[in-house]
């Protein structure tokens, strides 16, 4: 696969190893987007097949993404925290039952468990990164196994660390889950668009993703997977359009009990979003054209040499085995972070500092020359 630069609006001087802060737009994204501006100009052209069209459209796409042989499992939401609160919604749990969750995860996959547990006076356990830098991937998996036990009522966490690109065993972190009866739920954000991820062979009871970042979309436009475990279940929004028959405009006001099936209930309101369905729908074609695999091993040569040079240099990467390729962390000495901040400037690289690591995050449009200036930012502080 050869770089992609061409096709988004990215200034050639600066190197945007960045994309897990915010993608850039496509320009095919860009130009759906003002296509969807232009037609907001004549409403009297918009059916009410159209406020579904598009919701459909992208949950066929998305889910040839992730192999999900169900589309109608497939709903828009705005946020994480959004599809995080339908899951919560329909946990049960009580006194001496627990949640867990990695340590250092994103807020919006912690914020609202943690008061699910204070309400219910059950614990959340947060499951740290071992304190070694020696197989620290594979020990760190190993406790969030042995954190699973009969009291947990659900695991909540990335595929892979948001901060550090750590890969997490979600096979075996499936397996033990179906061992004790806990749900597994899945923030895709960091991963799904640039990290292949199957539905099928995960069978995750929920995966929530923001379409802002690796799926190379706008903001405020997320896609979430509810499986059977919430069939049932009560949504956090009560809406017209997740309600059954709200197809039928002129009959809205004859209220309506029942949800739509399965899924479909926990889509937000005002989903048929004209202007972002549009560039979404754009983006997941071209990243379905280019190919989540080869997008992964793009990554992987492009940053395979950049790498020796930064161990060379004395810095600590986690082993390729126990990381993706598309986001990874460089732990720095912390006294020198400071420098390391104006080095980053002064060489036109754009990456992000969380906690301990330099987080950098390739995609399709980076090529030799911006790696080789992340590299020369980092020699010039050490």
């Amino acid at each position: 696969m050869n770089c992609q630069r061409k096709k988004f609006n990215l200034n050639k001087k600066f190197a945007y190893l960045n994309c897990a802060y915010m993608a850039p737009l496509l320009k095919k994204v860009e130009k759906a987007g003002i296509e969807g501006i232009k037609a907001k100009r004549q409403p009297n052209k918009v059916s009410g097949e159209d406020f579904f069209k598009d919701a459909e459209t992208l949950r066929i796409l998305y889910s040839d993404l992730i192999n999900n042989p169900e589309p109608n499992r497939i709903v828009m939401i705005p946020s994480v925290s959004y599809g995080i609160g339908n899951v919560v919604n329909n946990i049960a749990i009580g006194k001496g039952e627990n949640i867990v969750l990695t340590d250092g995860q994103f807020p919006s996959n912690v914020y609202p468990w943690k008061n699910h547990c204070n309400k219910h006076g059950a614990d959340l356990i947060l499951v740290a990164a071992p304190d070694t830098e020696e197989q620290r991937g594979k020990k760190w998996n190993e406790e969030i196994l042995k954190s699973i036990t009969q009291k947990t009522k659900a695991v909540s966490l990335g595929h892979i660390h948001w901060a550090d690109g750590t890969l997490f065993d979600l096979t075996a972190i499936r397996k033990k889950c179906d061992e004790v009866g806990a749900a597994l739920i899945i923030d895709g954000t960091q991963s799904i668009g640039a990290l292949p991820f199957d539905i099928q062979e995960i069978k995750p009871d929920a995966l929530i993703v923001a379409g802002y970042k690796w799926l190379l979309g706008p903001y405020t436009s997320g896609l979430a997977y509810y499986g059977p475990r919430f069939d049932q279940g009560e949504p956090i929004e009560q809406n017209w359009i997740n309600r059954l028959h709200s197809d039928d405009f002129a009959n809205l006001v004859n209220y309506q009990d029942e949800y739509m099936e399965g899924a479909l209930r926990y889509g937000m309101g005002q989903q048929s979003n004209f202007i972002a369905n549009p560039m979404l729908i754009a983006s997941i074609k071209e990243i379905r054209k280019w190919g989540v695999e080869n997008i992964q091993q793009y990554c992987q040569d492009l940053i395979q040499s950049p790498l020796q040079e930064v161990k060379q240099l004395g810095l600590y990467v986690e082993d390729s085995s126990a990381r993706c390729a598309h986001l990874f962390g460089i732990k720095f000495p912390k006294e020198k972070m400071e420098d390391l901040a104006t080095a980053l400037k002064v060489n036109r690289v754009s990456v992000s500092i969380r906690g301990e690591f330099i987080r950098v995050s390739p995609h399709v449009y980076n090529d030799e020359r911006d790696m080789k200036k992340l590299i020369q930012a980092l020699k010039a502080t050490l």
